[in-house]
């Protein structure tokens, strides 16, 4: 796919990822964001962006050409924003190979700690989970009626480099939530990357894929873990109803699942590199401590005689 150029809707964290990992293999790679500093931002890690929002469309001509597309913007209270604004641009494409639509495991809403993989019913406990269920609809529509290879990915919680639990435990703000049983899936971010590359690979469109490691676990569990990685105590267990969540983190606790992977392994060959959080969490420490080993020491250091 060497020549290829993806279009990423929302240049963020998962996009980033990927952006890297195929500008490595000398694929182009734009897309959009939502503000003139992240614009600069991109253009500095060597990636070009436009601004995008509902009230303020791209121009159509920044599609062309591409290959590939990726959407992560989420819907918000009026629907899907790419699709009603772009929708039409998007199914006019003639060089269109893929499209990928990252979802997330919360369609499925609550199983009381159950199993389900992509034939289960969607059933989302919130209005954030009724409005992915929308969108997927309506990228699926756009597959059904005008034959654009929409694939959907339905993302667990996304972790990596710069948003792990070390993140939350050095800035004071982890905490360990007392809910007994509950439990989430999780994905790491270069995990993600690699599932969207082998779908890119081997394109199925209309595929739904659940994109998760191998280890549905407590949320407090990876808390505890983390500090002990980092030789830091573990935050006390604080009951839920005595953690003064916002309404949007206390609503991640109203569903209670776990989420097969088998679909990404046994249709797109993917082999997870950090199959639970404990391996994830171990190479991004390793990562860090690697990358202070080679930080030069500064010029501006004093140095004393012995």
């Amino acid at each position: 796919m060497t020549g290829s150029h993806l279009f990423c809707f929302g240049f963020g964290y998962s996009a980033l990822a990927l952006a890297r990992r195929l500008a490595a293999l000398g694929w182009v790679v734009t897309g959009t964001c939502r503000s003139a500093e992240k614009v600069a931002t991109l253009r500095e890690a060597g990636f070009s962006a436009t601004l995008f929002d509902r009230e303020q469309p791209v121009d159509p001509a920044v599609l062309h050409g591409i290959s590939h597309l990726l959407v992560s913007v989420p819907p918000d209270a009026a629907g899907d924003p790419v699709l009603a604004l772009h929708g039409n641009d998007i199914a006019a494409l003639p060089e269109l190979a893929w499209l990928g639509y990252l979802s997330t495991t919360g369609v499925y809403g609550d199983r009381g700690g159950g199993w389900v993989d992509e034939t289960a019913r969607l059933l989302p406990t919130g209005e954030r989970g009724r409005r992915r269920v929308a969108a997927e609809q309506g990228w699926l529509g756009l597959w059904h009626d005008r034959g654009v290879p929409v694939h959907i990915f339905r993302l667990a919680g996304i972790y990596g480099p710069g948003r792990s639990a070390f993140d939350a435990l050095r800035a004071g703000k982890a905490m360990r939530i007392d809910k007994p049983g509950q439990v989430f899936s999780r994905i790491h971010v270069e995990d993600l990357a690699t599932v969207l590359i082998a779908s890119m690979t081997r394109p199925r469109p209309g595929a739904i894929y659940n994109v998760c490691d191998d280890n549905p676990s407590s949320p407090e569990a990876v808390v505890v873990h983390a500090a002990a990685l980092l030789g830091l105590p573990a935050p006390p267990l604080v009951p839920l109803a005595a953690a003064g969540l916002s309404p949007m983190a206390r609503s991640f606790y109203d569903d209670n699942k776990r989420v097969a992977n088998g679909l990404i392994k046994s249709e797109l060959g993917v082999i997870l590199r950090y199959p639970d959080y404990r391996a994830g969490l171990a190479a991004i420490l390793a990562d860090e401590t690697c990358r202070k080993m080679r930080r030069p020491a500064s010029s501006t250091e004093e140095t004393h005689p012995g």
